[in-house]
């Protein structure tokens, strides 16, 4: 059961943790000299280390870093995903957020499942995601989060904002006919990555994995898109998404902003945006394939 996932099957196993200076390839320094000691021993000056020598220090540190991150790689990351974003997994914070998550998981039911809190890295590979919508907390009913923000598994029935989401679709994308469900993995396999800021939550109890360490690791996520990847369109629904999605370089990337498609802002500004069509004439203009939003 869900609840009794413990740290060792969220993020892998945790063995022994080693002292810093052991991590990181160093010796611990002996115990200082009293002041008598040090007027009688003559001082001793070390050599400059060698380019071979700094080499092997830096090799050390990374392979360290490599073995403490292996340690909190979450379960059913995605490969592409996991060598690009590794080095996230060795920081204290997502140390820290592993904890939480485990410990929630004992005490409460937690969405989504363990097997799909990473599913949006299942997908597609990460250099190939070509547009992303932004998402704030993932669905806290039963049976509704699957790891795809928006999205909803058959035979739940689509949310408000994703219902909204369709009605604009109708008008906005010739011959979009609503599926009859709320699945949208079709445009995850396309390369929209469907985002949320925070990827758990409480059942019955939004917000609840608020400021535990997710949003960094999704601002990361983002990040790394902003600098390795050239043409990627960007839709930010409401003012959450607008400020998590403030450093892309609009230069470089195309950024479409509007209200949250919520049944309480989606009739200020969200019906009748067209981002759907226009995030294919952005993507046809960079000679890339235009997404099928009709395949779902």
């Amino acid at each position: 059961m869900i609840g009794q996932k413990t740290i060792n099957s969220f993020f892998g196993p945790v063995s022994k943790k080693r002292s810093a200076p052991e991590a990181w390839g160093e010796t611990t320094p002996e115990k200082k000299k009293r002041p008598a000691e040090e007027d009688e021993s003559p001082k001793i000056v070390s050599p400059p280390l060698s380019p071979e020598q700094l080499g092997r220090i830096q090799r050390n540190k990374a392979a360290a870093l490599q073995k403490l991150a292996s340690r909190y790689t979450p379960e059913g990351l995605g490969e592409s995903w996991r060598q690009e974003l590794n080095a996230e997994f060795a920081k204290p914070y997502f140390i820290k957020l592993a904890g939480f998550v485990a410990e929630e998981r004992k005490r409460y039911t937690v969405y989504p499942p363990l097997h799909q809190v990473f599913s949006w890295t299942q997908m597609c590979d990460i250099r190939d995601v070509k547009v992303v919508i932004l998402g704030q907390d993932p669905y806290h009913g039963p049976k509704q989060a699957h790891g795809l923000c928006f999205s909803v598994q058959q035979p739940v029935p689509p949310p408000p904002s994703l219902e909204n989401m369709y009605k604009e679709l109708e008008t906005d994308i010739e011959g979009f006919v609503h599926p009859g469900h709320g699945d949208l993995t079709g445009w995850a396999k396309q390369g929209v990555l469907l985002l949320n800021a925070v990827l758990t939550v409480r059942a019955h109890n939004a917000n609840s994995h608020k400021d535990r360490g997710w949003e960094q690791f999704t601002d990361s996520v983002v990040s790394w898109l902003n600098k390795n990847l050239d043409g990627v369109v960007f839709m930010l629904w409401g003012a959450y998404a607008q400020k998590k999605g403030s450093s892309i370089d609009r230069k470089r990337h195309h950024v479409l902003q509007t209200v949250h498609p919520s049944p309480l802002s989606a009739h200020r500004g969200f019906f009748g945006c067209h981002h759907f069509s226009r995030t294919n004439t952005f993507l046809q203009d960079l000679g890339k394939d235009p997404v099928d939003w009709k395949a779902l």
